[in-house]
């Protein structure tokens, strides 16, 4: 699209996914900064991205900026921290086309120095201030971000409870993160904790009928937070729960660690139990998500003085 001398943009930032299980390696480098990983490891990744058949991670981040486009009428840019396109290589693009002042957004509703504050280095060390910018560190609580979540658990639990005989309750999941990091005073399981509670409330949810657990553990030294999926999996099943809608709250779009560690491995672990798994569908492309984006934009434009 032709936007004139329009200087005004939107930046929407995530972690990247590679598009290919042959991709996987070179990903990997860009994860770990350059750091070698085991060969099994990175097989056993690999292998992941294979039994997904590929990650849709950029089809969506890509969708959402077009739709974010469509309300705002002006320039919205994507960029991966870790795959193309890459951070660097945006901003650079972003200076080239005249852009002056930009309203950055992380894919990460809720702020942790693990995501967010990476994204954010990574913008200021490489041409971020070229331009002004307006990082929103946080939308964890946006009142339209919930009512999405919302709108998409109604559908999964109406879904579930026509196959099931019983009571489904909820599993609200999130990346977990090291311990070490919210000792520290990192606000993520806080934050992860209160999105749970506005969409559970939203939903009219019991305070029994749901949980909130931590997924994806990395195998960094030390403890990560919890309680970790499996772990409420297994004691749902050990009260002769049937089964469980899962709903991943941590992130937006559909990937891997959506893909792989919930339709596939969680549900593997949970069948072993006896126990259904369901899972409420991810965000994507979802008008309400589109609507909580263009609201954080209006209202960070209409404070600096700058009106669309």
């Amino acid at each position: 699209m032709n936007w004139g001398r329009r200087t005004t943009a939107v930046l929407l930032l995530a972690h990247g996914s590679p598009d290919s299980a042959e991709e996987v390696p070179e990903y990997l480098k860009h994860v770990t900064g350059g750091r070698s990983l085991p060969p099994q490891v990175v097989e056993e990744i690999t292998d992941r991205y294979r039994l997904v058949g590929s990650s849709p991670l950029t089809h969506w981040t890509v969708e959402q900026a077009i739709q974010l486009e469509k309300q705002l009428a002006i320039p919205v840019y994507i960029a991966m921290r870790n795959w193309k396109p890459f951070i660097p290589d945006v901003l650079r693009k972003m200076v080239r086309q005249g852009i002056a002042h930009a309203v950055i957004i992380c894919l990460a509703p809720q702020n942790s120095r693990t995501s967010v504050g990476l994204y954010r280095k990574a913008v200021e060390s490489n041409g971020g201030r070229s331009f002004s910018i307006d990082f929103v560190e946080s939308w964890h609580d946006h009142p339209l971000l919930v009512k999405a979540f919302a709108e998409r658990l109604a559908i999964g639990l109406e879904a579930a409870r026509r196959e099931a005989t019983s009571r489904i309750p909820v599993l609200f999941t999130a990346h977990s993160v090291p311990q070490c990091t919210i000792s520290a005073g990192d606000p993520y399981q806080e934050q992860a904790r209160r999105t749970a509670e506005l969409v559970a409330e939203a939903a009219t949810l019991e305070s029994d009928d749901w949980q909130l657990a931590f997924q994806s553990q990395g195998v960094s030294g030390g403890p990560w937070i919890g309680p970790r999926v499996e772990d409420v999996l297994t004691t749902l099943s050990r009260r002769g729960t049937p089964g469980v809608l899962v709903q991943t709250i941590g992130f937006l779009a559909d990937h891997v660690e959506v893909l792989y560690d919930i339709d596939i491995a969680a549900r593997k672990f949970a069948q072993k139990l006896g126990l259904r798994l369901w899972r409420a569908e991810s965000l994507n492309a979802s008008p309400w998500l589109t609507a909580a984006l263009a609201d954080i934009v209006r209202c960070r434009l209409r404070a600096s003085g700058d009106e669309i």
